[in-house]
């Protein structure tokens, strides 16, 4: 049985995002890498689309960094206490403020 897949602009329709957002999230989630043609044409799955989701919703509504999506999504952050998550997204947070 063969997998439905979806070209970027379909999945950018989908999910109410840009395909700038997508080709980013690309170089910050290593989970999110779609098939290429070879006229390097992204083809997404219906895997990569619930990826997505998660994401948005990691990132738009609970409100974390994209380095706190990443580990949430790696499962490390779900060993640590939620004190500890705030504690590490304030440091990332001050840390940019300082820069």
């Amino acid at each position: 049985m063969l997998q439905r897949t979806y070209k970027i602009g379909e999945v950018a329709s989908l999910t109410g995002l840009k395909p700038f957002v997508l080709r980013f999230w690309e170089t910050e989630f290593p989970q999110l890498s779609p098939v290429r043609t070879k006229k390097g044409q992204r083809l997404y799955s219906d895997e990569h689309l619930e990826l997505v989701a998660r994401i948005k919703s990691l990132l738009y509504e609970e409100k974390l960094t994209i380095d706190g999506a990443r580990r949430r999504l790696s499962g490390a952050a779900e060993g640590q206490p939620l004190l500890r998550q705030v504690f590490d997204e304030l440091q990332a947070i001050r840390r940019m403020l300082d820069a």
